[in-house]
């Protein structure tokens, strides 16, 4: 989501083309899907400056919760102001464009796990074993993002996934279902990504979370804009049966600290 008066920052990729998807769109696409409550992510475009986060919770109201950026330096008064503001977790996205990498993955640990927030972590999961021993030792409750961007593939039996899985055994760790054709190497339906989804997803359902991606930044073409239904039902398909009101309601409510309904 993204308000006026916030630019780009270096570092960062550009804002999405005018008119910027702003708060009046998010509500119709909520309308739209039926959702009550949305998790707001600091988009890469403004880097470390949460200034249009928080004024798009502000914007949403009582529905909204963010996820921000911070980091080792962030103090316990930034880290409480945020808190009060709507923020629930902070980003770490080891990918060209983000705000902080794996570099800082311990410091925003200590910093979040103080706080009680979540942290959602995104790399490219073709390397989750070589980064598995850091995964593990992290304290906070996190999110592996976007169906594990696994870009150099893997299979649904492969030691990435059975990494995965030891992640999620561990009791803090979610996975979670958004943007997966940023993660195929395939078209529609994506079934490279169908396939370690449903594992992941069998393994441990109620550690499953969903998200839209809205507003699909890294689609350049209208043509190629993804239908947001479509794309729900086609993800949310690759539940074990029964469980999908767990993973649109109850699991984020754990993994983001928000009130049951």
């Amino acid at each position: 989501m993204y308000l006026p008066g916030y630019p780009a920052l270096p570092g960062g990729p550009a804002l999405p083309a005018d008119p910027l998807p702003g708060a009046d769109d998010y509500r119709q696409l909520m309308k739209w899907m039926g959702l009550d409550r949305v998790i707001i992510t600091q988009g890469n475009a403004h880097q470390r400056d949460n200034s249009n986060l928080l004024a798009s919770i502000a914007e949403m109201g009582d529905c909204a919760r963010g996820v921000g950026i911070i980091d080792g330096n962030t103090s316990d008064a930034e880290m409480a102001d945020l808190s009060d503001k709507g923020i629930v977790g902070a980003r770490i996205m080891d990918l060209p464009g983000g705000a902080l990498n794996l570099e800082h993955l311990e410091a925003v640990d200590a910093r979040a796990h103080a706080a009680g927030w979540m942290v959602a972590v995104q790399f490219n999961g073709s390397d989750i074993l070589t980064h598995l021993p850091r995964l593990l030792a992290m304290k906070s409750r996190w999110v592996f993002d976007h169906h594990g961007k696994f870009f150099r593939g893997a299979a649904a039996d492969s030691p990435e996934i059975d990494a995965v899985l030891q992640l999620i055994d561990k009791g803090n760790c979610w996975f979670k279902f958004a943007g997966v054709y940023e993660s195929s190497q395939e078209s529609w339906p994506y079934e490279d990504i169908a396939g370690l989804s449903r594992r992941i997803a069998a393994h441990a359902p109620e550690r499953i979370v969903w998200g839209t991606n809205w507003p699909h930044n890294g689609i350049s073409r209208t043509e190629d804009y993804p239908d947001d239904v479509k794309l729900a039902e086609l993800s949310l398909g690759w539940l074990p049966e029964g469980t999908r009101r767990d993973v649109l309601v109850t699991n984020p409510e754990e993994l983001y600290g928000l009130p049951p309904v």
